[in-house]
């Protein structure tokens, strides 16, 4: 019997499953209507992109935790203004010094003698934290008032103007203190207000009257330049404050009302708007000799300058070269780039002061820090412009730089008011979580009312 052989049954494949998951292809390459020049292109931007953000992340910190950038941006600014200032009175001032029969060391020793001192002061208000800050608030502000009335008792009148107090050989400034300390107590007051800042009344009491008394005590003295700083301090912690902004509207016309006064009832504050208009340099008095020379500086120094100590406006033709002008010194001896270099760090240490005001919460800190900030940075504006022809000569130093021993001192005591808060930085605020304060920084939501 034959069989036939029956046909083996096959078995189904059985289909695998793979963990691949649908929403990511294995190798896709759909079209797209982007050129391929686009396409070149969009790797680049992203890794530009990433690499901006990981050096803006390491400059700024996160938001957990802040980095010590803004500590040693406002610190290197302030020793590097510092010592630019003292490379350029030794420079300025050594012409003068040697004419006088001096040695032409003596103004530049003087000088570093008070910057070690300022130095010192700096490092040591670094230490402070706001509640020393606010307890200290009232006796500055008292120790101040005692030396203004001191000057107007027995001080000495220098170029029409009676603001400093000579003891033997050592001569002060007592304006230049009074800068910090109406500062710290504007702080201190203000930030008490919380929302009652918005009243008007509540703005101007006890801030115009009690920090009013050392503005007018400088103006007994005869130094208009100095008043109007410090009209800016107490404009700035207003301002930051959250003061109803109709307030600084009355105030200019005020003020504005009140400079013409005062230049119209002083023959030398009349001369000096005279001179910046224009309409007396060809009388024969040289009112503009000044103020020409200055730009007679600036306009030879070029784009590099003519070397450092090669100035020749320094040779008398610039009164006073080592002062208030001696940013036309800089502007000579080392041109465009030089002038620049000192206008990039005090922009650095405006931008570093900022942001550590915007770590901050508490109103206190943010409005001392506005303050400070509004002190220098508008103190150098307004010298640099009075330098340059944009502003009438005045009689503002230029910070850090200009010869003054009190004025440096206190303005290194400023700084290190500055690193007292960048030094330890709360982490950032969380955006919506305080009213104002991921934007405005006239933050006055995050503290109650206090009656």
């Amino acid at each position: 019997m034959v069989t036939t052989p029956t046909r083996p049954v096959r078995r189904k494949p059985v289909m695998r499953q793979h963990s691949r998951t649908p929403s990511v292809p294995a190798s896709p390459k759909t079209p797209t209507s982007s050129t391929p020049a686009a396409e070149a292109k969009a790797p680049a931007a992203k890794g530009l992109r990433a690499r901006f953000g990981r050096f803006w992340t390491h400059l700024e910190g996160s938001d957990k935790q802040a980095s010590g950038a803004s500590y040693y941006m406002i610190l290197g600014s302030a020793l590097a203004l510092t010592a630019i200032g003292l490379m350029m009175v030794l420079s300025a001032s050594s012409v003068e010094a040697i004419a006088e029969g001096s040695s032409e060391f003596d103004l530049f020793l003087r000088q570093a003698m008070w910057a070690a001192g300022g130095l010192v002061l700096m490092l040591l208000l670094s230490r402070f934290g706001a509640r020393a800050y606010r307890m200290m608030a009232w006796p500055v502000l008292g120790i101040a008032v005692i030396l203004l009335v001191l000057v107007l008792a027995i001080g000495v009148n220098i170029n029409g103007n009676q603001n400093w107090i000579q003891i033997g050989g050592f001569t002060m400034q007592p304006s230049e203190p009074a800068k910090l300390a109406l500062a710290i107590w504007l702080a201190s007051v203000l930030a008490r207000k919380g929302r009652l800042i918005r009243n008007w009344k509540h703005a101007m009491i006890p801030a115009l009257p009690l920090g009013g008394l050392p503005i007018g005590l400088v103006l007994l003295g005869g130094d208009l330049g100095t008043v109007i700083i410090l009209m800016m301090i107490l404009a700035a912690a207003l301002f930051f404050a959250g003061a109803p902004m109709k307030m600084f509207t009355i105030a200019g016309i005020a003020g504005i009302a009140g400079a013409i006064v005062m230049v119209l009832v002083s023959g030398n504050r009349s001369d000096r708007i005279t001179a910046w208009l224009r309409l007396s340099c060809d009388d024969g008095q040289d009112l503009c000799l000044q103020a020409d020379n200055g730009l007679f500086a600036l306009a030879s120094g070029g784009w590099w300058g003519v070397g450092i100590g090669q100035s020749r406006q320094k040779w008398n033709w610039i009164p006073e070269a080592h002062n208030d002008f001696i940013f036309a010194i800089i502007g000579e001896e080392f041109g465009l780039v030089g002038t620049l270099v000192v206008v990039i760090l005090f922009g650095i240490l405006a931008v570093a002061t900022i942001r550590v005001a915007r770590r901050y919460t508490d109103p206190f800190v943010r409005i001392l820090l506005g303050s400070i900030l509004v002190w220098l940075i508008g103190q150098a504006f307004v010298n640099i412009g009075m330098v340059t022809g944009v502003l009438p000569v005045i009689g503002v130093p230029l910070p850090f730089i200009s010869y003054g021993g009190s004025a440096l001192t206190f303005t290194l005591a400023a700084v290190g008011v500055l690193l007292a808060f960048a030094r330890k930085m709360p982490p950032a605020p969380e955006s919506g979580a305080v009213a104002g304060t991921s934007t405005d920084p006239r933050s006055t939501e995050s503290e109650p009312a206090v009656r």
